[in-house]
């Protein structure tokens, strides 16, 4: 009969285990359950039937959980929970032949210090110096890093 309850808890265990990875990711009740149920079913094991059973069921639990798991993202099912897309873009492409450092543009929304400005026909994400500008003010492209372009206000 202990013997029917240990599989039963290492079967359990193992199914908490499986919730935890694909449902329930984080440690919630469902892992915590799963580690006790593991850990109850080989004091049971190492109690009930002694050393030689006990080291067996441990080696069972240690070495048979982990690789279920992995078969499980190994397979077909696996793959299906596994996010393989591939992110293409970058924000905010700048065309150095048409967005260079001391072209004018005008704020098309509110710089607050991030905003849209609209610079030789194109329109761009900017980040000011600091300074709070209000749309419809000229602005001077004074420094371009990667995507990252910063102005200041013109003052005429």
């Amino acid at each position: 009969m202990n013997f029917l309850v240990i599989l039963l808890l290492i079967v359990l265990g193992i199914i908490l285990l499986l919730v935890e990875v694909t449902i329930l990711p984080g440690i919630t009740i469902a892992g915590i359950g799963s580690f006790v149920l593991l850990v109850f079913s080989v004091y049971l094991a190492f109690t009930s039937y002694g050393s030689l059973i006990g080291y067996l069921t441990l080696a069972f639990v240690l070495i048979v959980s982990p690789l279920i798991v992995y078969f499980l993202f190994k397979g077909r099912a696996g793959k299906s929970m596994v996010l393989n897309t591939v992110i293409s873009g970058v924000a905010n492409e700048i065309d150095p032949a048409k967005v260079k450092v001391g072209d004018i543009g005008i704020t098309v929304s509110r710089l607050a210090p991030m905003g849209k400005i609209k610079v030789n026909d194109e329109i761009v994400e900017v980040k000011s110096t600091g300074a709070f500008i209000n749309p419809g003010e000229k602005v001077k492209i004074i420094h371009i890093e990667k995507s990252l372009i910063t102005v200041e206000p013109l003052n005429l």
